[in-house]
């Protein structure tokens, strides 16, 4: 695109932007482009020569003008696009309709309102939940008002300028997010509008409607019925990190009977600006400081998180060698505990059959340690694809995780990863577990001890030139390795020549012969090369099976960064 293709590309963009902030942003650009400032140029460039791409993830980046940002130019033609859709997918004399929620962020209620009138101007009955709330409501939602499609103006745990757009379908996809093909039919749609339409032109209707409380109150109860009504409540410190998950996972804490939390008052309002963490996400280093501070403060038991759009769980216990300080799980760790919880229940509601039955499932990177208690429990075990989109989506689904904090503990009523729900569901474990005098901690020991200790790992390396990822995963299939740190390699699973049980994708699963296994991915999000490692023992005592998947995990690390450099 030439200079002056370029500042026509962005003067037309203006001209179409209802949003007076980045139509003056856009403005000081073009000025400064038009005067010879390079950098100008060079923003303008980033903005205008590619376009924030939609897909099973739906739409993720900066707020800012341009199609290569989140604004409300993008945001109306995905809108146009999904409703376009959502049209041609009906079927004759069917009725089409989608309900529509958002979080705290910066502009979140302003994308869901002008989905709400362009859904709403296409003819599509439109749904707006009452005020910011919950990703997870959105899944509720789709499913309990049996709506086509549903859409969450949510960017999740991502840096504070971020916005997004996340579909989900109704129907026979039972409210889960957006798979192929569906995503690239979009996709043609909203490219469509941006090609054909002015998003000022667009029809719009302010006859959309402004979902009842009903609705919530729906979820706060069928959430709540998760847990039993606790004879022990534990002491817990418990923090939005600035998101929306307090209101509503106070109701279900209240309706399930348990006390009320101390929450970190730093961090329990919805603040877009998420003042005290550089991210906000509570996987990264120091998100749970505050969290922390306040746990010691109260002598508290349990630390749970939610992040912004309370679609993850964060879970803290005591460190058993320190106990005035605290260790976040990791999300492998929560994801063995509440699957054995799972397990233990599907097991108790088989009393008159001869075995429980259901489907444990988990990503591809995740912990081995959920189809060891598939196993021992006779339910079946699934490995999907990363992302809930897939986990969401395995037939008869008891429960599901994925190592990044992402729990599905109740698929008859949300089909998506729910950190309200998950975080009932640990606390109703921990309290029947202090019920008889233990704790989480004593549960990972149990955990260990029944179906074997699992260790897990990550190495990531982050690239400045996307194609050094390329050089290495080509390479690893030209020349497949015989060993990592030492450890033998017995097989090598590449799932770009998939045989069918999973969709193809850019992965291999390498297995070892001590049973350890290294999966080998381009991240889907950022520019990374991503390592999972996973070791395990199941021999000894229990300090022998941790120090003997510790001592794997260490050798498969160094194996593995000395595997994957250039």
């Amino acid at each position: 695109m030439s200079d002056s293709e370029l500042l026509e590309a962005a003067r037309a963009w203006i001209a179409q932007d209802p949003d007076a902030e980045t139509r003056a942003e856009l403005s000081a650009l073009i000025d400064g482009a038009a005067a010879g400032d390079p950098s100008s140029l060079d923003d303008l460039r980033d903005r205008f020569e590619s376009r924030l791409a939609f897909g099973t993830a739906g739409l993720r980046g900066e707020i800012a003008a341009g199609p290569n940002r989140m604004n409300r130019v993008l945001v109306s033609q995905a809108a146009a696009g999904l409703a376009a859709y959502l049209l041609e997918r009906a079927s004759e004399g069917d009725s089409t309709s989608v309900v529509i929620g958002y979080d705290g962020r910066k502009n979140s209620a302003v994308f869901a309102t002008d989905t709400a009138e362009i859904m709403a101007g296409a003819g599509i009955r439109a749904i707006l939940l009452p005020r910011l709330l919950p990703t997870p409501l959105v899944a509720f939602a789709v499913r309990h008002l049996d709506v086509s499609a549903g859409v969450m103006v949510t960017a999740s745990h991502n840096p504070p300028n971020d916005n997004g757009y996340k579909v989900y379908l109704g129907g026979a996809d039972q409210g889960s997010q957006i798979v192929s093909p569906a995503d690239a039919e979009i996709a043609e749609q909203i490219l469509r509008v941006a090609a054909e339409e002015n998003v000022l032109e667009l029809p719009r209707s302010d006859a959309y409607e402004i979902a009842p409380e009903s609705v919530v109150d729906a979820y706060v109860a069928q959430t709540a019925a998760l847990a039993a009504r606790p004879t022990v409540q534990p002491k817990v410190v418990y923090t939005a990190m600035h998101g929306v998950g307090w209101q509503t996972f106070r109701s279900v804490l209240e309706a399930a009977g348990f006390d009320e939390p101390t929450v970190v008052r730093q961090q329990i309002d919805p603040d877009s600006a998420f003042p005290t963490v550089s991210f906000p996400n509570p996987e990264e280093p120091g998100a749970l400081d505050l969290a922390f501070q306040t746990a010691r403060e109260v002598d508290a038991d349990l630390v749970i998180a939610n992040d912004p759009d309370a679609d993850r769980l964060a879970i803290a216990i005591r460190d058993s060698s320190s106990p005035a300080t605290f260790r976040a799980l990791t999300g492998n760790e929560v994801g063995a505990l509440l699957g054995w919880r799972a397990a233990e229940l599907l097991d108790a509601a088989a009393h008159d059959e001869q075995t429980a039955s259901g489907t444990l499932a988990c990503s591809i990177v995740s912990s081995p340690a959920l189809r060891a208690v598939a196993a021992a429990y006779g339910l079946e075990f699934a490995e999907t694809l990363t992302g809930f989109k897939w986990v969401s989506r395995t037939p008869e689904l008891a429960f599901g995780f994925e190592e990044a904090l992402g729990y599905l503990v109740n698929p008859s009523t949300v089909r998506d990863k729910d950190g309200i729900s998950a975080a009932l569901a640990l606390l109703d474990l921990a309290s029947g577990l202090a019920a008889r005098g233990l704790t989480l901690d004593d549960q990972l020991d149990a955990f260990s001890m029944r179906f074997g200790h699992f260790a897990s790992g990550q190495v990531s390396v982050r690239v400045t030139d996307l194609s050094q990822i390329t050089r290495v995963m080509a390479r690893l299939r030209a020349e497949p390795p015989a060993e990592i740190g030492g450890i033998r390699v017995s097989s090598i699973d590449d799932l770009l020549g998939t045989d069918g049980a999973l969709p193809t994708s850019d992965v291999l699963r390498i297995h070892l012969d001590d049973g350890s296994r290294v999966m080998v991915r381009p991240s889907g999000t950022e520019p990374k090369l991503k390592v999972y490692l996973d070791t395990q023992s199941s021999d000894g005592t229990l300090e022998e099976r941790r120090a003997t998947a510790v001592a794997a995990l260490e050798q498969l690390e160094e194996g593995v960064r000395t595997l994957i450099a250039e």
